[in-house]
């Protein structure tokens, strides 16, 4: 089997064989609208079969798999979002990496750009530990939760717009549901924060028009149901800006030290 079945024992793996699957963009919203709590909804998350392209994908890495992984089992499944259930501080990245959260089954975990993410998440005081290689590792967020605005890995890293509004209504629906503790929300990169906009006002927020471009350390004001919080833009601890200098340790820890010290405002 390319993919790790529900309920089979991996850590973290909040689905069970009695699932709903979506297998449609339709049945994505119906699945996504009907949850009522963060169990139930990362649950179904976590075996959507709603794009075919992305679905044969991430199953066939799993299947082949990169040489230096080769003796491990691959996830090949959607990855939920994780943390903590009623988080301050959300943390929105654009898709798992085809070696790294398709991997290991969970967002950031067992890449390079996690590697990043992670040592300045636990210098800034929003994770327990620097680094995060596997699900069940020990990592936890304080005070955080991390998601992508598509659940799959995509080819080349790049989804498809169809894809990114089929998965729009996942990403909306776990926005809604911690959006009561949320004080702070942090998209990295230029897609996350085209994705989070929508998904933002699906679940409640009032936004500024016209939307403000894309750039680290921008920060803007939102608020829902008369509670006010703040969303800041953070250049993708990629390899391509890790490597170009184009984000640095120091700009991640001067960007997330802001968030946690917005989220106890």
């Amino acid at each position: 089997m390319s993919f790790v079945p529900p309920g089979s024992g991996w850590p973290g793996d909040p689905a069970r064989p009695d699932t709903p699957v979506a297998g449609d963009p339709a049945q994505v919203r119906r699945l996504a609208e009907a949850s009522r709590t963060l169990g139930e909804l990362t649950a179904r998350q976590s075996v959507c079969r709603a794009c075919p392209r992305l679905v044969a994908w991430r199953e066939e890495v799993a299947t082949v798999k990169r040489r230096a992984f080769a003796a491990e089992t691959y996830w090949g499944r959607p990855i939920a979002g994780w943390g903590e259930e009623r988080p301050e501080v959300l943390i929105v990245g654009l898709a798992p990496a085809a070696h790294g959260g398709n991997r290991t089954g969970r967002i950031f975990t067992g890449d390079r750009s996690g590697d990043w993410l992670f040592a300045s998440l636990h210098r800034t005081g929003l994770a327990v530990q620097e680094t995060s290689v596997h699900a069940g590792d020990g990592q936890r967020l304080v005070g955080a939760r991390v998601l992508a605005a598509v659940r799959c890995a995509p080819p080349a890293n790049k989804p498809e717009p169809s894809e990114r509004a089929a998965c729009l209504p996942w990403l909306a629906r776990e926005v809604a549901l911690v959006a009561g503790s949320v004080r702070v929300v942090v998209a990295l990169g230029g897609f996350a924060w085209q994705a989070i906009w929508p998904a933002l006002r699906d679940a409640g927020y009032a936004l500024p028009s016209p939307r403000p471009p894309f750039g680290h350390g921008v920060e803007v004001e939102i608020s829902r149901e008369g509670t006010a919080a703040r969303l800041l833009g953070c250049y993708h601890p990629s390899q391509q800006n890790t490597f170009t200098g184009r984000v640095t340790a120091e700009m991640l820890d001067r960007l997330f030290a802001r968030a946690n010290a917005l989220r106890a405002l």
